[in-house]
């Protein structure tokens, strides 16, 4: 049971809920407060006729408005326990004369759904990257392409778009085998195709070293303390013109507020956490240095503290 506004008691009274009847009827006088309520939760009863069959569920998937057909097309399945034979059967001549023009871009989506969920992105990520793709794919210019490349590359613009930015080697690391450089290239060829489409060039987003600092945080499993730190840091830090990547900035800062901390992350965990070079991190770090009193809080380190860092 669950608390509601009765206008007859005027005031909160316990409801109950008549799923018969989809009505909330108020447990103290009675009075209907709502009626032929739509039940929404999900639908768990099974009605197989197959005894192996344990599939619950009786509806279909979502509409999807990308698809010719919104993805509420039939496919014939195979019967449990048949045979080969079944596609030289009438049902499967039939299931196998009708093709599906949307068949390449539902393995699209799947593809990167498959990838979004491996780095634990948010739905909106996943529909703006089937979107991207979508209309890459409308302009028939992709053919002989790397599809993988291709697949991540629109993951790796719609989480710019979405400004939740991943690095190219997360997102390689979940592309099928898809090498770095092919995914730089086919973010290239995404982003010229849609700007002619567009007639304009495409927002891609803007990239700060704050928008990585939690996760890399999280991956070295650094303190709270350490990561409002970290946090405060690459914020001030943005006020100095210091020519490195965004991301070698973040791992630069988390080396020197782990080596102010007693719990020191050696220089390699850094590398592994971030998916930035060692070198790259050193040559950051020096960079960084200068600044190092300006952009640590005073509150998480004192100046002899800093004075006393030493280059990785």
């Amino acid at each position: 049971m669950s608390d509601a506004f009765c206008s007859d008691c005027k005031r909160q009274t316990e409801v109950v809920f008549d799923h018969s009847a989809g009505d909330t009827v108020c447990s103290e006088c009675g009075l209907v407060l709502e009626s032929h309520s739509i039940d929404e939760t999900s639908e768990w009863r099974t009605f197989a006729n197959e005894s192996g069959d344990n599939d619950p569920v009786r509806v279909g998937g979502p509409t999807n408005p990308l698809l010719t057909d919104g993805g509420l097309s039939t496919v014939i399945a195979r019967p449990n326990g048949a045979s080969g034979e079944f596609l030289s059967s009438s049902l499967g001549r039939w299931q196998n004369r009708g093709s599906n023009p949307d068949r390449g871009l539902i393995v699209a989506f799947k593809t990167i759904a498959t990838m979004s969920d491996r780095l634990g992105l948010v739905a909106t990520i996943k529909d703006r990257a089937n979107e991207i793709y979508k209309r890459v794919e409308d302009q028939k210019s992709s053919r002989g392409r790397n599809q993988d490349a291709l697949l991540a590359a629109c993951l790796y613009i719609a989480c710019r778009q979405e400004d939740k930015p991943r690095t190219v080697k997360e997102i390689c690391s979940v592309a099928n085998g898809a090498a770095k450089k092919e995914i730089g290239r086919a973010k290239e060829y995404i982003v010229k195709q849609l700007g002619l489409e567009k007639g304009q060039s495409v927002e891609m987003g803007t990239i700060h070293a704050g928008d990585f600092m939690r996760r890399f945080c999280s991956n070295l499993g650094m303190n709270n303390q350490a990561v409002k730190a970290a946090q405060e840091a690459v914020q001030k830090s943005e006020e100095f013109d210091i020519r490195r990547s965004p991301i070698s900035i973040a791992a630069a800062v988390i080396y020197i507020i782990t080596q102010l901390s007693d719990d020191k992350k050696p220089l390699k965990d850094i590398s592994v956490a971030t998916g930035v070079a060692e070198g790259t991190i050193r040559n950051s770090f020096k960079d960084l240095f200068p600044y190092v009193s300006k952009i640590i809080p005073n509150w998480y380190a004192k100046e002899e503290d800093l004075k006393n860092l030493c280059s990785p």
